[in-house]
């Protein structure tokens, strides 16, 4: 029984490191204050396949809005290099070192879709980047706005962005050729600070509800020891309401009025916020109008929340992709570093872009606007509220 006793080794290895994750955690300091900073830096990495393509025009409209502080040294934007799946493949990093620590020297990040490899494609089998990224810097906080305005829909997602499935994706234990073993993951410390996210993000855009989903009635410990963290730190916001959804029936039936009635924050684990803010992505108008946060104490990262685009790209549309995405992202990196103002005047600028004018269509069909073409669009329609 010696694969036993191999399968008891790593279990215990995996163990002892959580532990030890939890003891960092307990340590954290405070949060980074981006007011009391001379200087801002915003590290870009552009990605790949049609990343650095739609980050162009989304740095155009960066420096549209942030043109003063950008030209008074305010806010530096500074490129991040080494992160195309060309050199992590090279490098067999989904990571690199230098990177790393090229990374760590920005206040916050700016980042285009990178291409996460699998079996059978010709790149090495390398860790997810975005994985990486998020545990490196410790964003534990992964936040996705959904708006459809013609349902009444106003939900802002905080997945959980570092347990859960994912920070052992990796490691599961091949017992023997018969089984292998996959884990997941819940702390009580990772969960009470994802939950007081939700809370503080409510209490501050006065929202009166936080909707925790899990399958706890099937996955009881894990799942069950993240409502229970929900609920205690609840507690000391008693002027939002507390309701639970089951993920199955929030994937099936988010639409639903009746089913959805009341939700506007929704707090959820890992994989299921992987899941299910996919679908309300697509409920929105698709992948590519969405765009999401990943915040921690002392870094954050903003980017796309659809991949690479390689059709596209093999079909000679990627100069006609969507980067509303990226360009959405750009707000929310902004509101967060203490410009709401900026924030609110771009997505002003968007939704009178992509609902009320829609002068300039782009579809990523040839016939129709090109990505600059419809950057052109949103930093005429930025120019005119001025």
């Amino acid at each position: 029984m010696e694969f036993l006793e191999d399968a008891k080794r790593q279990f215990g290895e995996l163990i002892l490191s959580e532990l030890q994750r939890i003891e960092r955690m307990k340590e954290s300091g405070a949060p980074k204050d981006f007011s009391k900073l001379e200087k801002i830096v915003v590290g870009v990495m552009p990605g790949d396949g049609i990343g650095p393509i739609i980050m162009k025009q989304a740095l155009r409209v960066l420096e549209t809005l942030m043109k003063p502080e950008i030209e008074s040294g305010k806010l530096e934007i500074r490129y991040i290099e080494g992160m195309t799946i060309e050199n992590r493949a090279a490098l067999l990093q989904s990571l690199p070192d230098s990177v790393l620590e090229q990374v760590k020297q920005c206040d916050v990040l700016l980042k285009g879709p990178m291409v996460t490899s699998r079996a059978g494609d010709p790149w090495p089998n390398l860790i997810s980047a975005n994985s990486m990224l998020r545990r490196s810097l410790d964003l534990y906080a992964a936040v996705r706005p959904i708006k459809i305005p013609e349902k009444g829909i106003d939900w802002t997602f905080f997945r959980e962005n570092i347990e859960g499935e994912y920070i052992w994706g990796n490691k599961g234990i091949q017992v023997n050729e018969d089984l292998a073993v996959d884990f997941k993951v819940q702390t009580k410390q990772g969960s009470e600070r994802i939950a007081r996210a939700a809370f503080e993000f409510a209490r501050k855009n006065g929202k009166k509800n936080v909707t925790v989903v899990t399958k706890a009635n099937i996955v009881k410990l894990v799942d069950g020891n993240f409502i229970k963290a929900v609920r205690k730190i609840g507690e000391e916001y008693p002027e939002i309401e507390i309701q639970e959804r089951l993920v199955d029936a929030m994937a099936a039936k988010m639409m639903d009025p009746e089913f959805n009635k009341g939700i506007e924050v929704i707090v959820l684990p890992n994989l299921y916020g992987d899941i299910v803010t996919d679908v309300a992505a697509e409920a929105q108008g698709g992948l590519g109008t969405a765009s999401s946060s990943n915040l921690g104490d002392h870094y954050a990262m903003f980017e796309a929340i659809h991949g690479t685009a390689p059709y596209l790209m093999s079909h000679g549309r990627g100069e006609y992709a969507d980067p509303s995405s990226l360009i959405r992202a750009v707000g929310m990196m902004l509101g967060h570093i203490g410009y709401v103002d900026r924030k609110k005047k771009l997505e002003e600028a968007m939704e009178v872009c992509t609902v009320l004018e829609r002068k300039v269509v782009i579809t990523t069909m040839l016939e129709d606007a090109s990505t600059e073409q419809f950057t052109d669009y949103v930093i005429e329609t930025l120019e005119e509220m001025k």
